[in-house]
């Protein structure tokens, strides 16, 4: 861990009219923020050596980071634990516990999970399938238990909108997904993202870390929109 070197692909792009994830990102930019404020957009997609000089100004650890990166096997960030050192009043480590809050949906609710499959990069998807779980060619499904099915008055590969429910008020739904019964933990389900992000209401994150609560989201299945 913490060790940064640089990687070159070996496959032929598979279109002539393929985009990198830096030129899609850097192409939403100049369309939504134009020149305000006055970031070298062109610039990152044309030369990714600006990207990582621009890194280096902001990341502790990423000095010089084109010329380092250059070196055969990369270089280390700095990482005191592995050197025994703890930034703490005694100078040693310190561990800690959170008591474990079960979270309770509501009757004719589940708590869902967002996750990536297999076949699944971050947010970019390379296929349809999943090994894991045993889903191929399919992407908007949701895992249910065969019990909260049976509560829930759902058949297996019944088709559902997601719906999630927030103290304000705002429908979010997530339509035309496809339900697979799965042993999931009774009162859970399971779902791919990005497909689900829109699910996630802004304001509900962590307490501290204030990451979005992907993983604990409530919602409840109706059968989809006609017209979906």
């Amino acid at each position: 861990m913490s060790e940064v070197h640089a990687s070159r692909g070996r496959l032929e792009p598979a279109s002539e009219v393929l985009l990198s994830e830096v030129a899609i990102i850097s192409r939403l930019a100049r369309r939504t923020l134009g020149d305000n404020p006055a970031i070298p957009w062109e610039g990152f997609e044309a030369d990714y050596g600006t990207i990582r000089d621009r890194i280096s100004r902001v990341v502790p650890g990423f000095a010089d980071f084109n010329a380092r990166v250059a070196e055969p096997g990369g270089f280390a960030l700095p990482n005191p634990v592995n050197r025994g050192v703890f930034r703490t009043t005694s100078g040693k480590a310190i561990f800690t516990r959170n008591e474990f809050e079960m979270l309770k949906p509501p009757a004719g609710h589940l708590v869902l999970q967002s996750l990536r499959s297999h076949d699944q990069w971050n947010t970019i998807p390379y296929a349809p399938n999943d090994r894991y779980r045993g889903i191929h060619n399919a992407r908007r499904v949701v895992l249910v238990n065969p019990a909260d099915l049976d509560a829930l008055g759902l058949a297996d590969r019944a088709e559902v909108d997601l719906v999630s429910v927030w103290h304000d008020g705002v429908e979010r739904r997530a339509r035309n997904f496809r339900v697979v019964g799965y042993p999931t933990t009774p009162g859970s389900a399971a779902a791919y993202y990005p497909e689900t992000n829109v699910l996630v209401p802004l304001d509900s994150v962590a307490d501290i870390s204030n990451t979005p609560t992907s993983k604990g989201i409530v919602v409840r299945l109706e059968p989809s929109l006609a017209g979906g």
